[in-house]
């Protein structure tokens, strides 16, 4: 069987030269980075070899279907032997001419054996240029290994080979399949939480993520409240389980002083379901600030649980998750505040990072969805309703054109999710 083995600047030019020389019925099965010497061998430049078979259409033409199996019948190949021999023809001859065609066909499934196992391999060992910087883009941002697999398994099947020479087309085609994974969450319908008042919202989440300014957030957020004037245009109450950590209590009621909302103290089931109960009536929100504990206290986090039993099946409960952890955390944390049944994920200190693979990748994965990002340390202004392209916005080296994708992503935000 011929092979050839051809170089050339990119992937694209030296299919071109492939082609030229050797026609359509080509299969590629090696492709390698080298260095190519230049004029009079100066001058050396980085480039792309390919080596492969042609000639044979059973292997590459475009009549055929690639993944059609190789077949030779014995059979019928012994019945044209006869006819054309004819039976003159001595037992001795014909038994040669069967015996080379059984070696022919042994010697074509082995090939076609060995042209599979390339043709299967060659996703994973064939390294385009845009592939590997894709790759390596992704994994810079903190993409999971699995999240990058995905995506690059979707470019070697979706985009030709002749178009991987376009980073830049490949960037939009990929930002546009991360953004579709992005999961928005959606509020209550107005009309809901009108029948089921007060709306009770609570923050879980690991120690130092922000859960306390965070919720004084959340207060002016859905309190609605005029700042110029100082007036709120619901009927806000907040509620802290924090009775341990060193000026946690104090710096809510210093936000609760300063706002004009009052602040309450709950340490048990009972303390809770009392203030719940006082203010059922006349309150539009109630929102709740808990322990910040690691997810590896077990103990710690049952009893916080325990504690909260005394809210609503109602109740929403939201997990703060700070944007620069490290995604194995990121999943652990997920995992290990399962059991509070949290309706969404708050995404703390955005403005800390450049980088927020790490979160887009494994709350995709795990099938979460986004409810707020803070971005700033300033009470109240510093949060933000998640946005697909919002979260985009945070992947460096992505050339993000904002307003075509907002447009694009609109429908995903306002039905919170694809």
């Amino acid at each position: 069987m011929p092979y050839f083995t051809e170089q050339a600047r990119t992937y694209g030019k030296c299919m071109e030269q492939i082609k030229a020389k050797y026609g359509e019925d080509i299969r590629v099965v090696g492709t390698r980075n080298v260095m190519m010497k230049g004029f009079l061998g100066l001058f050396s430049h980085e480039g792309v070899e390919l080596t492969g078979t042609y000639g044979y259409p059973i292997f590459g033409s475009a009549a055929v279907q690639k993944d059609r199996p190789l077949q030779v019948d014995l059979e019928t190949a012994k019945r044209q032997v006869l006819a054309a021999a004819g039976k003159t023809a001595p037992e001795s001859s014909m038994n040669a001419v069967l015996k080379e065609i059984s070696a022919l066909s042994e010697t074509i499934t082995q090939i076609k054996e060995k042209m599979d196992t390339a043709v299967s391999a060659s996703p994973n060992q064939v390294t385009h240029p845009s592939l590997q910087k894709l790759e390596e883009d992704l994994l810079f941002n903190g993409f999971t290994s699995s999240f990058v697999k995905t995506i690059l398994d979707r470019v070697r099947r979706e985009i030709p080979l002749q178009e991987l020479d376009d980073y830049e087309e490949i960037q939009k085609r990929v930002i546009l399949w991360i953004g579709k994974r992005i999961s928005i969450y959606q509020d209550p319908e107005p009309v809901l939480q009108s029948k089921k008042k007060p709306r009770i919202i609570v923050l879980v989440g690991p120690t130092g993520v922000g859960k306390t300014t965070t919720l004084v957030k959340l207060a002016v957020h859905y309190g609605e409240l005029e700042r110029s004037e100082g007036v709120w245009q619901k009927q806000v109450r907040l509620i802290t389980l924090d009775c341990y950590r060193i000026g946690a209590e104090y710096q809510l009621k210093r936000y609760g002083e300063f706002m004009d909302v009052p602040v309450s103290t709950a340490e048990t089931n009972d303390d809770l379901k009392k203030l719940l109960a006082l203010y059922r009536q006349d309150v539009d929100y109630i929102l709740v600030d808990t322990i910040g504990k690691s997810p590896r206290d077990y103990a710690e986090l049952g009893k916080m649980k325990a504690v909260l039993d005394a809210c609503p099946a109602r109740t929403e409960i939201h997990l703060c998750i700070q944007a620069s952890t490290k995604a194995a955390d990121v999943r652990e944390i997920l995992k290990q505040f399962e059991p509070f049944k949290y309706k969404s994920v708050i995404i703390t200190k955005m403005d800390e990072t450049g980088q927020a693979g790490n979160v887009i990748g494994v709350l995709a994965e795990e099938q979460k969805s986004i409810s707020f990002i803070t971005t700033g340390q300033v009470v109240p202004t510093d949060i933000e309703r998640a946005e697909v392209v919002r979260m985009l916005m945070n992947l460096d080296g992505f050339a993000i054109d904002r307003p075509v994708l907002t447009d694009h992503f609109r429908a995903i935000d306002d039905k919170g999710g694809e």
